[in-house]
């Protein structure tokens, strides 16, 4: 990817909570061919429950069939505890664990099954084993616009948690709009914070957005200095656990328009991607 900007396709986010279950062999065939797209990064996978995320409990599978050895992208798995990071840890192709550690306490029990404080005991324990096996470490910090469910929330305390997770030598930050609630200004003030605040860190935006509001809220972040954008071929995806009407994730196309339109050259094989928006429709519809 010769660009400044790193851009990051979330096919995870977009298959977790699609209702119908997805072959395997589709799924593979599916990122196989986002592989030679050259996003920075795929966000391919988590290895969590099969109880809890039905959708996932093929990932071992599926990565043990990916041919990554040729491709330029990295390969990022989605975590939530110590066992799902051992595991995910022990592929070789696999560069980046993710961990969506959320500033709401509700949406942290919904999602991992743990209040904030033992979230980080978590997180200590995944930089352990990133660090024991050469893997890099991803937080994702939920909810880090507000929340749906009434929690305390503020900047300060985005800003407290993202410098505690610096400390222990993690140094991507992604701040996750989980439910859509943000606005363009609330996104350029924090991101702005952030990156003034861990210049030495590399800090990324996951956010979802409807049709009307997608092309602000990642003006505002990219005009506070933000190099790291993730996305979802057709915009679909958004937590299953949120408990409330999802709000997909960007279009990986307006972003990929976006910065086109400022003068950014992404590098991306167009093939490969025109290929990889035809199984996106066959796998998720068209319309």
């Amino acid at each position: 990817m010769n660009s400044s900007v790193q851009l990051i396709e979330c096919p995870r986010d977009a298959m977790q909570g699609w209702p119908v279950l997805i072959p395997t062999d589709k799924k593979i065939e599916y990122l196989q061919e986002l592989l030679q797209v050259g996003f920075h990064t795929l966000d391919f996978g988590s290895f969590v429950s099969a109880k809890a995320i039905p959708q996932m409990a093929d990932t071992r599978e599926v990565l043990e069939s990916l041919n990554w050895k040729e491709s330029k992208t990295s390969l990022l798995a989605i975590i939530a505890n110590g066992r799902g990071a051992e595991e995910a840890a022990s592929f070789m192709g696999v560069r980046y664990l993710g961990f969506p550690f959320s500033v709401s306490p509700t949406f942290q029990q919904k999602n991992t099954n743990s209040t904030i404080t033992e979230s980080f005991e978590r997180v200590k324990e995944i930089r352990n084993i990133c660090s024991n096996s050469g893997k890099e470490m991803v937080i994702y910090l939920s909810m880090a616009f507000g929340n749906p469910y009434k929690d305390p929330y503020s900047e300060g305390d985005v800003l407290h948690w993202a410098m505690k997770c610096h400390e222990l030598g993690i140094n991507i930050i992604s701040l996750a709009d989980t439910v859509g609630l943000a606005n363009p200004e609330q996104v350029n003030r924090l991101t702005k914070l952030l990156i003034k605040s861990l210049p030495d860190a590399t800090i990324g935006v996951h956010l979802h957005s409807t049709p009307g509001n997608w092309k602000d809220k990642t003006a505002a972040a990219f005009l506070a200095g933000c190099q790291r954008f993730d996305g979802a071929l057709r915009g679909i995806g958004g937590c299953p656990m949120a408990g409330n009407e999802l709000v997909g994730n960007i279009n990986t196309e307006w972003l990929i328009d976006y910065f086109t339109e400022n003068g950014i050259d992404l590098g991306l094989n167009n093939i490969a991607l025109e290929k990889s928006l035809e199984i996106a429709n066959n796998l998720f519809g068209s319309n």
